[in-house]
């Protein structure tokens, strides 16, 4: 049975007002020696910070805890992937004075959520906030997430810009119109109905997160969604109103492709236990090289080239689009750069090579020995092609990644 709780934005005030929560007492241990020392306060929170390039921001956020967390027991951990501008370095130079602070930093892998999922299983505390590392969160508003779970016995809390009280700040139109469409379409997998399913800004107790972590895509950059459409049980859910800020330092992480992402995590909930998403991606890349394939035959054929070297051409052409394509999204997060990109290329070639075999190997046999129309026998060994060619590049020109990640 589902539970939902909404926080008014006047429940808050006495929260919001009077800064942190209640200050839990230290406790006391014999020494042994007939002393007693106060022991350190039990942890409550764990705030996970995902980062790239914001070695600028690093300091500030951290002092702004500082000041709203008073009386709370905190740590904070960052999970940088590998930012070239020493995020890692600056946050690993403050932790070496402050036990509080941690760093997570990952190599050879990328993503807003799967580095929060990171983050999460290594906090330690049992109660966890995401939050963004550029300051546009209001990290005020953590004491208030923090009583309307603790009160409200709520699994997740979230900050709102779309309930009362909450706004999205200095937004243009665009950027409105594209996040208010998107929470639209998060409706389609959302289990519940919450105010601000795009949020990157929540709390969540830590043995909620447990239950459906072994579900989560890890796909893209909207994490909350992923867990509350990952959720099979229902969630006590409350939402705090926060007004979206702007950037103080470093550059906006959204591009063109966060659509993409967005898309890939919506077919993740919704097909993704029929067909692997990545897999539906590779074949709709597939399909587009078909059309560049056919584009370069037919405007070579112009030119009065023989067909079979117009054939060669086009085969090249399409091989190389299908590669630049594939690794730009199929494979995002293990995107091949410098010298790989040419020897995964290569590879790539290679086990397409292998599977125009394969397909038309299979397609004539259905065709010549079973009898069978020349259109299935010809989708047929294009259904072969198609897997042969997902799973030898994924497993020999992207995979390479998936062993770094194990390490």
């Amino acid at each position: 049975m589902r539970t939902e709780l909404r926080m008014r934005p006047n429940e808050l005030k006495p929260s919001i007002a009077g800064g942190a929560a209640t200050r839990r007492p230290a406790e006391t241990r014999s020494t042994g020696t007939g002393r007693f020392a106060a022991a350190p306060a039990a942890l409550q929170l764990s705030i996970v910070v995902p980062t790239f390039n914001e070695r600028q921001n690093v300091r500030e956020l951290i002092a702004r805890l500082e000041l709203a967390l008073r009386g709370i027991s905190w740590e904070l951990i960052f999970v940088d992937d590998d930012s070239p501008d020493g995020t890692s370095a600056e946050v690993k130079a403050i932790a070496a004075r402050d036990s509080r602070i941690r760093c997570l930093r990952r190599i050879g892998r990328r993503g807003l959520s799967s580095a929060c999922i990171e983050g999460m299983l290594a906090a330690a505390a049992p109660t966890l906030v995401v939050m963004d590392a550029d300051l546009q969160h209001d990290e005020t508003k953590i004491p208030a997430m923090l009583e309307a779970l603790e009160s409200h016995d709520a699994h997740l809390v979230i900050a709102s810009r779309y309930t009362d009280g909450g706004t999205v700040g200095e937004w243009n139109k665009t950027r409105a119109f594209m996040s208010r469409l998107a929470t639209r379409l998060s409706r389609l997998v959302c289990r519940q109905e919450i105010s601000d399913p795009m949020s990157g800004f929540f709390m969540i107790r830590a043995d909620a997160l447990e239950r459906c972590v072994h579900r989560l895509s890890g796909k893209g950059f909207k994490i909350l969604l992923d867990i509350v459409a990952s959720t099979r049980e229902g969630l006590c859910v409350a939402e705090v109103p926060y007004s979206f800020r702007e950037r103080l330092h470093g550059e906006s992480k959204l591009d063109s492709l966060v659509v993409w992402d967005f898309g890939m995590l919506l077919a993740e909930k919704t097909i993704g236990r029929y067909i692997p998403v990545r897999f539906l991606a590779f074949t709709l890349v597939g399909g587009a090289g078909v059309l560049v394939h056919m584009s370069v035959l037919a405007a070579l054929r112009l030119t009065e080239m023989s067909f079979p070297t117009a054939q060669g051409v086009a085969t090249v052409v399409a091989m190389v689009f299908n590669f630049w394509l594939n690794n730009l999204l199929t494979y995002r997060d293990r995107r091949l750069r410098g010298a790989r990109w040419f020897t995964g290329l290569l590879s790539f070639m290679l086990a397409c090579g292998l599977g125009a075999v394969a397909n038309v190997g299979i397609a004539s046999y259905l065709f010549e020995q079973s009898n069978a129309q020349w259109v299935v026998a010809a989708l047929a060994g294009i259904a072969v092609g198609a897997v042969w060619n997902y799973a030898i590049t994924q497993l020999y020109t992207w995979g390479h990644d998936r062993s770094r990640d194990a390490g």
